[in-house]
């Protein structure tokens, strides 16, 4: 099954990938399913050469497990029910006993082969359907040995996208606010809660972090100045811009595809929303209704707003069809429903909701209008956010005693601690898939 192979020259800091094979098949996850089954996969110990590299036999293996696994969508057997020889792993068909695998309950099978020399690697990653005997996906890698993270997250990523159609979450970040350097900064951290870092050193309160859709810019809350301002910028250009007008500057939502944002405004006396380019200029009054208009979120596809405003009486969530200005109201379960995130995929809008003293995280399917509740009697659950396949939402909760950060299933399972830091972490807001060189 091997093919030949381009030889391209590395650069500092770059991981290239050439295919071996893949199909475009996507018929093994439906991650809109509540009850979805998960796979048993299979990850051996990488083949390494030379032998004097085996230190990354099994931080490869251990890598993939450990990503895969946090997806929720794999049951990551157990290495030592595997019938193989661990010097000699499997690799490609020639080396494979499916019946073997299958016999330990195995469907998919992740090999690899990796050559080290110096400090460079290339690395060869296959997944197997171990049922129907088939190679479905086979990537080559060539890359620094420091960065065999990224290499393996971004097979991790083709692995997802080739069973359900998406780019998953490996390539994502989290911004989110964290108390424990004794003010409130903002903070990224990874998909997973690894490689935590303060952003802002303000000495003051930063709220309310929302991403452009392309990842690349950050837009945030910050009383760095003694006042609520609109901050918007590129963390990585270090520019942009800030909007500081009377009153109060908040809750950022980025326009789809667009280099534009709605937020909150209080300049006239009145908290409505607005849309404001990315260079903080204002464009156009989104909300007019007496009382507080908040907390803006954005269908996909940019034609409808969601928002937060009191005009029943209490905080509910309204949608706001763009070009005809027609406005409807969403919940009417809850007497206090607040902070709307609108899916990736358009079809749910997840949110936070006080009901008999508990606050909790549903979420509405947009089709039924069905409300469904995600957390129970389990602390003050809020500020969800989606992942951006729509399979995961990260929120905040204090049900461990300090506010944490924590990640479940769209489905409301696998409920678990993402990251634990000093001080209190919240608002966090999951990024789109960023892709670096």
């Amino acid at each position: 099954m091997k093919r030949p192979y381009i030889f391209i020259p590395l650069i500092f800091f770059m991981i290239f990938g050439f295919p071996l094979i893949s199909s475009a098949q996507h018929d093994y996850i439906e991650i809109s399913n509540p009850y979805l089954r998960k796979i048993p996969i299979a990850v051996p110990a990488a083949r390494i050469s030379p032998a004097s590299a085996a230190e990354y036999s099994d931080k490869t293996a251990e890598m993939l497990s450990k990503y895969l696994n946090f997806t929720g969508y794999f049951k990551i057997l157990d290495p030592r029910t595997f019938l193989m020889d661990r010097s000699h792993p499997p690799v490609d068909l020639p080396d494979i006993n499916f019946p073997a695998w299958n016999n330990i309950g195995t469907e998919l099978l992740v090999t690899t082969y990796a050559l080290v020399q110096n400090d460079l690697i290339e690395a060869e990653f296959r997944l197997f359907d171990t049922v129907k005997g088939q190679l479905l996906i086979g990537k080559k890698y060539k890359g620094w040995t420091k960065d065999l993270k990224k290499i393996v997250l971004r097979f991790c990523s083709e692995i997802i996208h080739h069973l359900t159609g998406d780019w998953g979450i490996f390539e994502s970040r989290i911004a989110f606010i964290s108390s424990g350097s004794g003010s409130k900064e903002l903070w990224f951290c990874d998909f997973d809660g690894s490689n935590p870092r303060q952003i802002t050193r303000s000495g003051s309160i930063t709220l309310t972090p929302a991403w452009s859709s392309d990842g690349k810019w950050i837009a945030y809350t910050s009383y760095e100045k003694g006042r609520p301002d609109l901050y918007i910028r590129h963390p990585g250009q270090k520019r942009g811009a800030v909007v500081s007008k009377k009153g109060i500057n908040t809750t950022p939502a980025w326009v789809p595809g667009k280099f534009m944002l709605a937020a909150t405004l209080s300049f006239s006396g009145d908290q409505d929303i607005y849309l404001l380019s990315g260079n903080g200029k204002m464009m156009k009054k989104l909300t007019g209704k007496w009382g507080i208009d908040t907390s803006p979120t954005w269908s996909p596809d940019g034609s409808e707003m969601a928002f937060v405003s009191d005009r029943s009486g209490s905080p509910q969530i309204y949608i706001k069809h763009i070009a005809s200005g027609k406005t409807r109201r969403l919940t009417f379960e809850g007497r206090y429903n607040t902070q709307p995130a609108w899916s990736p995929k358009g079809d749910k809008i997840a949110y936070s909701s006080i009901e008999r003293g508990e606050i909790n995280i549903h979420i509405t399917d947009l089709k039924t209008q069905a409300p469904i509740r995600l957390t129970y009697s389990s602390g003050k659950n809020e500020s969800p956010s989606w992942s951006p396949d729509g399979s995961l939402i990260v929120f905040s909760s204090d049900r461990e005693g300090a506010g944490r950060l924590y990640v479940m299933t769209a489905a409301g399972t696998d409920q678990r601690r993402l990251l634990s830091l000093p001080g209190e972490q919240s608002s966090p807001a999951w990024s789109s898939r960023i892709q670096e060189n």
